[in-house]
């Protein structure tokens, strides 16, 4: 099973912009309670989009500079980028068919 992927200011580009599938991101902290209530929500998805999607996570605390460019101001964020482009962004705690139903309208898009 496929997990999220460590993402931070220095690889950002790379693994995300650049990327040749969709990707989500979740913004988060270790200090944040909604943050951890989403975390095995976002592994599902990791293991259930795996190869249509992929799955990341950006430790804000650790990488302040790519929050800072998309305007993050409160977590969990979570956004998906397809082809370098910020298609959605959710914020705050969702239930798992919420974050579906958005993944699965950026990918028939």
């Amino acid at each position: 099973m496929s997990h999220p992927l460590t993402v931070t200011d220095t690889n950002f580009k790379q693994e995300v912009l650049d990327s040749d599938v969709p990707v989500l991101v979740d913004f988060w902290a270790s200090w944040c309670s909604p943050c951890k209530m989403i975390a095995p929500i976002v592994e599902e998805l990791a293991g259930e989009y795996e190869g249509r999607v992929k799955v990341a996570k950006v430790d804000v605390d650790a990488n302040p500079i790519t929050p800072g460019m998309f305007g993050i101001m409160s977590i969990p964020t979570l956004m998906v980028f397809r082809g370098g482009k910020a298609e959605e962004r959710i914020v705050g705690y969702q239930p798992k068919q919420s974050l579906k139903a958005k993944l699965d309208a950026v990918l028939v898009a």
